[in-house]
């Protein structure tokens, strides 16, 4: 297939090429579950993957929810990773979220967002009970997250982080966000993805 110029690519000189795999469809059959129980336990190193697919993924399949994957080619010279692959993808920017880690007077905090926008720092730290908010360092986030800058997922991380999630999130059946590697994407409701990080929902997203 022929290599597609975006308004993206333009801008961050790369091309992004359709991947002619189709998606990979992951449906399980939800089981009820007991009050107090949904609850995702945090996932050990040693048992993060199991030597099959991400943390990411692996977590998803404990849960018994349904997703989809989404591969495409990423190109090691891409900046903006989120938008490349929202490009690659064909999906809107306002749908593919990414996973950022700041710092929090408690300590470290996951933000999920729009690729199209960025993080509101004081609207995060607001949102956390915090009087502060600061980007954390991205090689203590790949230490603690078990996942490298650009493919950082929200689920499967080394140690459990405190989450909020944009609301805006809430209106799409389904969100996009990284699988836990570049190149990979998971598309999930919203909702179970607040439910597996125990996340909050709130407006931390802003253009420009």
């Amino acid at each position: 297939m022929r290599p597609i110029r975006t308004p993206a690519a333009a801008r961050y000189g790369f091309r992004a090429h359709m991947r002619e795999r189709a998606p990979l469809r992951c449906r399980f059959i939800q089981c009820p579950t007991p009050p107090g129980t949904s609850k995702l336990p945090a996932v050990s190193k040693s048992k993060r993957t199991g030597g099959q697919g991400t943390p990411a993924t692996v977590a998803l399949t404990q849960a018994k929810v349904d997703f989809t994957l989404h591969p495409y080619e990423h190109d090691a010279e891409a900046q903006a990773y989120g938008e490349e692959a929202a490009d690659a993808l064909g999906v809107p920017y306002e749908q593919i979220f990414k996973t950022l880690v700041a710092e929090v007077e408690s300590g470290l905090a996951v933000a999920v967002v729009p690729v199209a926008g960025k993080l509101d720092l004081k609207a995060f730290a607001a949102a956390l009970k915090s009087k502060r908010a600061a980007m954390a360092d991205a090689t203590k986030v790949e230490r603690v997250t078990g996942y490298v800058v650009g493919g950082i997922s929200p689920l499967g991380q080394r140690k459990r982080l405190p989450t909020v999630i944009d609301a805006s999130a809430l209106d799409f059946a389904t969100i996009y966000f990284s699988a836990g590697r570049r190149g990979l994407q998971i598309e999930t409701a919203p909702s179970e993805l607040a439910r597996l990080t125990q996340a909050i929902t709130a407006p931390i997203g802003k253009t420009g």
